[in-house]
């Protein structure tokens, strides 16, 4: 239950949120649309990640003000546009949640209880296909995923709807051994001078993508995340080269490519703390 504190403030934010809003409010606050905080609704997004990966409680109490602001602010465009509250936006998730873990709050008399997260997700599933079944207008498995998720996201998506039906790999080795495939018939298409080549090669890197998204997945890990953590890990190992050849008083296009290589190797040994 939300606590006393917890409501007041709430309540505090959205009052702020209205005046910012109101004719003797903040001029640049009122030239504010939905397509125009689609920006600051992504920032926020991925700031929040950028604390979660580095495990900074202090910074993620602050970003998940600044995330909750947008969705206020968001919430209030469309109050005074007369389309729904933030009120109403709250009533929607917790009818949601309350009705998709049948589990927790409205278990039948001699149903057994979901015993494992796995059993949960597939419930989840199937209740969201009952769902989309009750629609006026009748939609694919696949078809309430958004298009403008990030490509490794929507790639998990689509296998966690298709892994609900029992369409899926049977073991993680069996989506290693597609990878191999997939790496094979890419190495093709770049080995071959055909003058489709390119647009063949990217379909194949394409299917690559899709096989290591659904490993993934099949491995419990968020594709996402583990990316990030190897761009963060190159750069930092990057970094490291680039600052001792700046020491040394040369620059990294001085360097030869055995040279780089060898910079590159101390950076990954640890040598210099990374």
């Amino acid at each position: 239950m939300m606590s006393p504190s917890a409501a007041a403030e709430f309540i505090r934010l959205l009052e702020i949120v209205a005046q910012l809003r109101a004719p003797d409010g903040c001029p640049w606050d009122r030239e504010q649309t939905i397509d125009s905080l689609k920006p600051f609704v992504l920032e926020e997004t991925y700031e929040v990640l950028e604390t979660i990966d580095g495990h900074n409680h202090a910074a993620l109490r602050e970003e998940l003000g600044d995330f909750l602001y947008q969705a206020v602010f968001l919430a209030q465009l469309e109050t005074e546009a007369g389309h729904f509250t933030i009120a109403d936006s709250i009533r929607s998730i917790a009818d949601k949640l309350v009705r998709r873990h049948p589990h927790v709050f409205a278990r039948a008399d001699g149903e057994a209880p979901l015993g494992s997260a796995g059993q949960v997700r597939a419930r989840w599933e199937e209740i969201k296909v009952q769902e989309r079944g009750a629609q006026a207008k009748p939609q694919t498995l696949l078809g309430g995923i958004p298009s403008t998720l990030p490509a490794l996201l929507r790639a998990h998506h689509i296998g966690v709807r298709a892994a609900s039906v029992g369409f899926d790999w049977t073991k993680a080795g069996d989506v290693v051994d597609k990878i191999q495939e997939e790496v094979d018939e890419l190495r093709e298409e770049v080995a071959s001078d055909r003058a489709t080549q390119r647009e063949r090669a990217e379909e194949e890197m394409g299917d690559l993508l899709f096989s290591i998204a659904n490993l993934s997945r099949q491995l419990g890990i968020d594709a996402e995340t583990a990316l990030r953590k190897a761009n963060d890990k190159f750069t930092r190992r990057f970094e490291s080269m680039d600052q001792s050849v700046s020491s040394s008083g040369r620059t990294m296009r001085d360097l030869t490519l055995e040279e780089l290589e060898h910079e590159w190797r101390l950076a990954k040994s640890g040598q210099r703390g990374v």
